[in-house]
């Protein structure tokens, strides 16, 4: 890896104002290369441009649940994720006059890779037991130690995931570090150590904060971002759309 930075983003979900402002973020921050954990769309308004925004700028992007769930059904999802996905299948499912653009992205989206490792830091959405589905979080040290060791014992290194939308740290005993509430966060990784981060989210975070997340990864250290948006612009166009339910607008303002 040397000394390369890569930038690593996550849960996108249709945001444009969100991906683009992250984006512009990023360029200032002199990254080498982009990675994307998955979920780019689900639950917002512009799933199509998300899409080939992903295609054009990372490097490496992941399969997420949100993702899968367009091809092989979403009966677990709660409804208004599910319906943000019904109103997704619709717009971008290629017909038989469909264009080619139309196509490819579609089939982009279906041939996505379910993980991604270089050297001693692997790349999922979910965690590495279950890459695609698996929530790992901020709780399971102390509430669920069991399933963490479980997790633990399926990789070697550094792991990094999305999913929950809740950016920070899980360390080798099973301590959380959480973001600091600052514009930029960095945690240091001990040689040898071993470790499960959480890069946030770019279009949905659920910690209490507003901003997009995103992380930068270089060889022995982590650092997320807090970037603004205009999340109103972003609430605007869900609630234009009768298919996609209020809280998904109304929930990017509290960061919930």
């Amino acid at each position: 890896m040397g000394n390369v930075k890569i930038g690593l983003i996550s849960d996108i979900h249709s945001n444009r104002e969100a991906l683009d402002a992250v984006f512009a973020h990023m360029d200032s921050q002199s990254v080498d290369r982009v990675i994307c954990l998955g979920d780019v769309v689900g639950y917002g308004p512009e799933p199509e441009y998300c899409v080939d925004v992903i295609r054009e700028r990372c490097e490496v992007s992941l399969m997420g649940n949100h993702d899968d769930g367009l091809f092989h059904g979403a009966n677990d999802f709660n409804p208004h994720a599910r319906g943000a996905l019904d109103f997704t299948r619709k717009r971008m499912q290629p017909r038989w006059y469909s264009s080619r653009q139309v196509k490819r992205r579609w089939a982009w989206l279906k041939d996505r890779p379910l993980s991604h490792g270089e050297g001693r830091f692997l790349f999922v959405h979910g965690s590495p037991r279950d890459p695609v589905r698996e929530y790992v979080l901020s709780t399971d040290g102390f509430l669920n130690p069991g399933k963490l060791r479980s997790i633990f014992d399926s990789f070697e290194g550094v792991a990094f995931a999305g999913h929950t939308h809740h950016g920070g740290v899980l360390d080798g005993a099973f301590k959380f570090h959480g973001l600091s509430g600052e514009a930029e966060t960095t945690f240091d990784f001990e040689e040898g150590g071993q470790y499960f981060v959480n890069v946030g989210s770019v279009g949905q975070p659920r910690d209490g904060d507003s901003r997009a997340c995103y992380a930068i990864l270089e060889p022995d250290r982590v650092t997320w971002h807090r970037v603004v948006y205009d999340y109103r612009a972003t609430q605007g166009k869900i609630r234009s759309h009768g298919a996609l339910s209020e809280i998904l607008a109304s929930r990017l303002a509290m960061g919930r």
